[in-house]
């Protein structure tokens, strides 16, 4: 039907409720307030007709729960309380209430208040997906991280295609475990490029704050025949339920084996349907200056997580750019998944190949490259291994493989 014909034949109803009445019944008013409210976003007349419904059918729960949404959506609050308020205490096993009351009592910062609608619908549903999801949400806000993890632990084992619980519960891990523990190292070997191998070890410690993650890092590499050492704080402040940050800073005296300073922003977005986007900047240092502004987006899908990733780093003359195309397959809890990657170019975040950004070195000459990875959990124990090849043009038209092997251990506490 015409858009606005349909608008037309809405307004007209609306117009002529008095006569609709004695001709309609609830349900087909519910029909007409459901195609108003999705199809043309009119709230007004949704509302209108669903009071229209619940006329001639006081008690018909659906309804109610119905406008008590229309009412949210529209910004009354208080109206929106009463019809939910009104449903419960009737009907205080009412599954579509309580997550509806819980919803609008989360989404505008009354979290105490979501928790306890939460809990006393899962009293009557305690297998209920949509309830312990929204808990698990409810629980982050408050700062109840184990208890969070906790129930998207219970979800993700009942549902593991669950993409909601799975891009919440990356998040909550890390906010559960106030200390984190990590040591890795990379070996890297050049069949051209290079005579010697690369050698990289990585200590970091994480320390949960009220704020956000706070992390210190050690880093230490064998490359070009020297030793370097550099020394890097991260943090991850939460700005909102929907957006988080992320702030880095490094030094290092062995500058050629790490750049002079590294410093980076982020600005990460939480989005609806499991998606997620970021755009931030890199600086590196080494003898001058370069900036790199990075752009992601990324989604859970049942049991994968994909992420495509750019980085632009302009010059007087042109634009580098480097793309990789990341996935996940989640074998259990978060922490336990198959990594595969492919792309071009040089990441800025990658602390095995950042030195070859050194003031355009490799500014023009391609790179590919490819990894594979797995990781996998042990009660508060993880482990990961990872294997990836970059074939390089190093010098033009000239090019030659790099192969890396890393292992590494973490742990929660």
């Amino acid at each position: 039907m015409n858009y606005k014909y349909l608008t037309f034949f809405l307004l007209t109803i609306s117009f002529k409720m008095v006569s609709a009445q004695a001709v309609l019944s609830s349900d087909e008013l519910f029909k007409l307030a459901r195609t108003a409210a999705f199809d043309q976003k009119n709230y007004p007349l949704a509302i209108s007709l669903s009071k229209q419904a619940l006329v001639k059918k006081p008690d018909y729960s659906d309804i109610s729960i119905f406008l008590g949404r229309l009412y949210t959506w529209s910004d009354k609050l208080d109206s929106a309380r009463t019809v939910f308020t009104g449903v419960l205490n009737k009907h205080p096993d009412n599954e579509d209430a309580s997550l509806a009351y819980g919803s609008l009592e989360y989404w505008n910062n009354n979290s105490a208040k979501a928790l306890q609608l939460v809990n006393n619908g899962l009293k009557y549903h305690n297998q209920s997906k949509d309830l312990i999801l929204l808990r698990a949400k409810v629980l982050n806000d408050l700062h109840q991280y184990k208890a969070a993890d906790s129930s998207l632990d219970v979800l993700i084992k009942a549902d593991p295609t669950n993409s909601d619980a799975r891009s919440l519960a990356d998040r909550v891990k890390d906010n559960a475990s106030i200390n984190k523990i990590s040591l890795s190292y990379d070996y890297i070997y050049f069949d051209k490029e290079f005579n010697n191998p690369w050698n990289i070890v990585e200590i970091d410690y994480t320390r949960h704050t009220g704020l956000g993650a706070i992390v210190g890092t050690l880093n230490y590499a064998n490359r070009f025949n020297s030793n370097g050492l550099q020394y890097e704080v991260d943090a991850y402040p939460h700005i909102s339920k929907m957006f988080y940050a992320y702030v880095s800073g490094a030094y290092s005296g062995n500058e050629g084996v790490f750049p002079k300073y590294r410093s980076g922003f982020s600005l990460y977005a939480n989005l609806p349907d499991s998606f997620e986007g970021e755009l931030g900047f890199r600086y590196l240092y080494f003898t001058g200056s370069t900036w790199i502004y990075t752009a992601a987006v990324g989604k859970y899908y049942k049991n994968f997580w994909f992420n495509f990733r750019t980085y632009l780093t302009p010059s007087y003359s042109a634009v580098s750019q480097s793309y990789t195309l990341t996935t996940r397959y989640y074998t259990g809890g978060t922490d336990d998944y198959f990594t595969f990657a492919i792309g071009t170019g040089i990441s800025p975040d990658d602390p095995r190949n950042i030195v070859l950004l050194n003031n355009g070195i490799n500014y023009k000459l391609s790179s590919d490259n490819i990894l594979v990875g797995y990781r996998r959990t042990f009660k508060l124990n993880i482990f990961f291994i990872n294997a990836s090849l970059e074939n390089q043009e190093y010098r033009f038209q000239t090019r030659g493989n790099q192969w890396d092997i890393g292992i590494g251990y973490q742990k929660r506490f």
